[in-house]
C-alpha cells in the first residue's frame, strides 16, 4: 500500500524533502498522534533521530532510500482515518460515478471526480457504486 499517492517521492529532490527540519516536524507530528513508537522499530527511530541531529539535508542516495522508506511508513501511520477513507474509497467512487453520469448525458458531472465535498460524502456515507450503475 502506498500512502503518498501513486508517484511517491519520484521526481522530488531528496535534499529538499529529506531535510532535518522536515523530518523533525514529521517526528513531532507522529509523537503527537501516538504512532511514533507503534509504527517504527527501535533501529528505525534511532536512524531518523540521528539523521535529524546530524544531517541538515540528505545527500547520500543510500541514506535517502533508507530514510524515505521509513518516512513513507510513518506518513501512512500519521494519516487520519477520514483522510485514508477519502483517499482509498471516496476518490475512486467519485471517479466512477462521474464517468457514469457523464455517460448518461450530465456534462456537469465531470467535476464530481475532483469535488472534495462530494468525495468526502461518498467515503463517509459508504455509497456502493456497483449497485445499479451500468456503463450506459
Amino acid at each position: 500500500m502506498r500512502c503518498m499517492g501513486e508517484g511517491g517521492l519520484r521526481g522530488v529532490s531528496f535534499s529538499c524533502v529529506l531535510s532535518g527540519r522536515v523530518l523533525a516536524k514529521l517526528r513531532l507530528r507522529a509523537i503527537r498522534r501516538g504512532v511514533w513508537f507503534r509504527a517504527l522499530g527501535d533501529v528505525e527511530r534511532k536512524l531518523l533521530d540521528l539523521t535529524i541531529a546530524v544531517v541538515e539535508r540528505v545527500h547520500s542516495v543510500r541514506l535517502a532510500k533508507l530514510v524515505s522508506s521509513i518516512v513513507e511508513r510513518l506518513l501512512c501511520a500519521v494519516e487520519g482515518r477520514l483522510s485514508r477513507l477519502v483517499r482509498v474509497r471516496g476518490r475512486g467512487l467519485a471517479v466512477r460515478l462521474s464517468r457514469v453520469a457523464v455517460g448518461w448525458g450530465n456534462e456537469s458531472a465531470v467535476h464530481w471526480a475532483t469535488d472534495l465535498g462530494f468525495i468526502e460524502y461518498l467515503a463517509v456515507a459508504g455509497v456502493d457504486a456497483s449497485v445499479g450503475l451500468g456503463s450506459g
